[in-house]
């Protein structure tokens, strides 16, 4: 107000004492004045205004879809990320309704590679759901890293420069890293890692598979000094069956020429068989091939009867290949009514554990089912004879084991390598430890915060690995209530974990869709492994230790080099989540479990074959070959496991539903 009064007085002094040029000039800057701060209000309203994020959106989306073919398919790449954060800051800025339309009008272009993604961002309706939501959060915390060639990135500069599209660009600088590579454009069948989620650091998948991985198996395990033994029985039986062949075949020649024809034809069979079994064992050389490494960890001393066990079963491991494939036995859990979480074998298929909704874990003894039934016992936290006195009175009949102790559901629940314990993990974020001789719970382990999605013991027992909501694995021994390593560094919660079988590596997979291994003695990440398009639920390790399984909630199934950090075969077959993987004892068969409700068994040993030739080819990508594929009536997939003779082992609770 004092301002004007003054300009006012101002005026009036120039204009009574004649200083007209003057007058003018301090009108005109007054009229100047007044138009850039009007011009400055309508920037700032353009500033918030809706239409502009739909705008350029549409122009960046119908450059790109009219873009050269050859480079085309990379330019779409960078819709995806654009879109969202679209989406995402018209929602945080409040204009939910401009949000809605702008997300249905341009969801079709990404619902084939993202739909998942899509349906959760779907339920964003105002900006404290942005803060809520863990997918949300994270891709509003993280930046995408977009491989494109050299002249795909010079177009998309030149757009974003001519047009001056100020939203677009704000949105590429600040939320896309760029990984760009001179030459050629990529191949569209390249797409599945050119999209992906990464940390604020720009080469940090690059930096960290960069590390060495020491993929062998261990030296002097106690496996291997089982084969030495038999391989050396073998031998000498095998030398004093000859012995015997040849005095036969003396006293048989020395009897007359009449029996030469069917002896020779008997020679030729024996012949044809020893070949076969020749080529069986070619097929158990991936495993002793594989280089050796010393543990990093303190390793538990192996029982004599143990080792006994051991020699046994390989003594009567059936051997298979592409040819000759395993028999399948297969578990089916009867009215749960929906209430079965996770369920797990043993090793030798004698037992079967089921962790469920109520917080209960039960555990079948297989030798006792079909038998007249007994009094079983029930533990609890305090092996309290409350318990037994209940089970023996109401539930005599119960043919299971029950152990009582956990607050809330129940995850996941693995046993020993030798059967003689059992890991649960719960959603009331512990983990217990529980005997099967004795039927007690024995120790429970506190250290994450959230829920605990998987556990899984060490090859050789006395160790477990955990995998949390609160996206972090752990690792832990028998002996110590605190974990001994903490695993950070995923984006998201982590589904799954899976021991490497030299015991100095684990595996995890994560919402975030990666899969990374981790330093079991430093606990670093050394590979990040990009490619899939939805959270990794299943994981497995090949015997001989150099590659890896890992399956998605798409239902694709990944085949990763551990050396090189590549994918060196994506499986597409089911049509549902993959929630279980097992290699068979040699490693020539992949056996994948799903929701979809059948068993597939994949040739893996023909495939690496193949792809060792192919190593000094660029680009090469080989699929694995569907062996076969075993379909349920109506019951999903929920574990598998090969056994020490190779039997293949599985589990799942029959769904009337499906």
């Amino acid at each position: 107000m004092e301002d004007e009064e003054m300009e006012k007085k101002v005026q009036q002094y120039l204009h009574r004492k004649g200083f007209r040029l003057t007058e003018l000039a301090l009108q005109e800057e007054r009229n100047r004045l007044s138009t850039t701060s009007l011009s400055d209000v309508s920037l700032s309203r353009s500033d918030n205004d809706p239409a502009r994020y739909y705008d350029g959106y549409n122009k960046l989306r119908t450059w790109a879809y009219n873009s050269l073919d050859q480079y085309k398919h990379e330019l779409l790449r960078v819709l995806y990320p654009v879109f969202i954060h679209c989406f995402m800051d018209l929602v945080a800025e409040g204009h939910t309704q401009e949000a809605r339309s702008f997300f249905h009008r341009f969801r079709e272009d990404h619902e084939l590679m993202h739909s998942r993604d899509l349906q959760k961002l779907e339920g964003i309706l105002s900006p404290l759901h942005l803060e809520e939501m863990d997918l949300a959060r994270s891709l509003r915390e993280n930046k995408f890293r977009i491989k494109l060639c050299e002249y795909s990135y010079e177009l998309l500069l030149q757009y974003l420069q001519k047009t001056q599209a100020l939203v677009m660009l704000g949105i590429i600088n600040e939320r896309i890293i760029f990984e760009v590579s001179a030459g050629q454009p990529s191949l569209i069948s390249d797409d599945a890692d050119v999209v992906a989620l990464v940390g604020t650091s720009k080469d940090l998948a690059k930096q960290i598979n960069q590390k060495e991985v020491h993929w062998g198996l261990l030296e002097d395990s106690v496996e291997e000094r089982m084969e030495k033994a038999l391989s050396d029985s073998d031998k000498t039986e095998a030398e004093s069956k000859d012995a015997d062949a040849e005095d036969n075949n003396k006293k048989k020649s020395s009897e007359g020429g009449k029996q030469g024809g069917p002896l020779n034809k008997k020679l030729k069979k024996d012949k044809v068989v020893g070949a076969t079994g020749k080529n069986n064992k070619s097929e158990a050389s991936m495993v002793s091939a594989a280089p050796r490494v010393k543990p990093e960890l303190t390793l538990p001393a192996t029982p004599v009867e143990v080792e006994q066990s051991i020699l046994e079963d390989l003594r009567n491991r059936a051997q298979l290949n592409n040819l000759a494939l395993p028999s399948v036995s297969f578990y089916t859990f009867l009215n749960t009514h929906n209430g079965l979480n996770c369920s797990s074998i043993s090793n030798d298929g004698s037992l079967v554990v089921g962790g469920f909704s109520d917080s209960s874990v039960k555990v079948w003894d297989m030798a006792k089912i079909g038998q007249p039934a007994k009094t079983s016992s029930s533990q609890g936290e305090n092996g309290s004879s409350q318990g037994e006195h209940m089970s023996s009175t109401s539930e005599g009949k119960r043919p299971y084991t029950l152990f009582q102790g956990h607050s809330g559901p129940v995850y996941s629940a693995a046993f020993s390598p030798f059967g003689d314990f059992l890991l649960s993990s719960s959603s009331d974020s512990t983990i217990r430890l529980w005997s099967t001789k004795l039927n007690a719970n024995l120790v429970c382990y506190k250290g994450h915060n959230y829920p605990v999605w998987d556990v899984q013991f060490s090859p050789v027992g006395h160790y477990f690995a955990s995998a949390s909501h609160d996206r972090t694995a752990r690792i832990w021994s028998m002996d110590k209530i605190q974990p001994l390593r903490i695993m950070a560094g995923h984006l998201a919660d982590v589904d799954c974990v899976q021991w490497h079988v030299n015991c100095n590596y684990i595996a995890t997979g994560s919402s975030d869709k990666t899969v990374r291994l981790w330093d079991v003695q430093t606990g670093e990440c050394i590979r990040m492994f990009i490619g899939h398009r939805s959270m990794v639920l299943s994981l497995a390790m090949s015997p001989d230790g150099r590659y890896m399984a890992s399956g998605d909630e798409d239902g694709t199934i990944m085949m990763w080099d551990l050396s090189t950090g590549r994918c060196v075969s994506p499986l597409a077959g089911h049509n549902s989540c993959v929630w279980s993987l097992a290699f068979s004892c040699e490693g020539a068969l992949l056996a994948s479990g799903s929701a979809d409700c059948t068993v597939k068994l994949w040739d893996v040993a023909s495939s690496t074959k193949a792809l060792k030739v192919d190593d000094t080819k660029a680009g090469s990508t080989n699929r694995l070959r569907l062996l076969k594929a075993l379909p349920t009536k109506s019951t999903p997939v929920y574990n598998l496991r090969f056994s020490r003779r190779n039997l293949l082992f599985a589990t799942g609770a029959l769904s009337l539903g499906s």
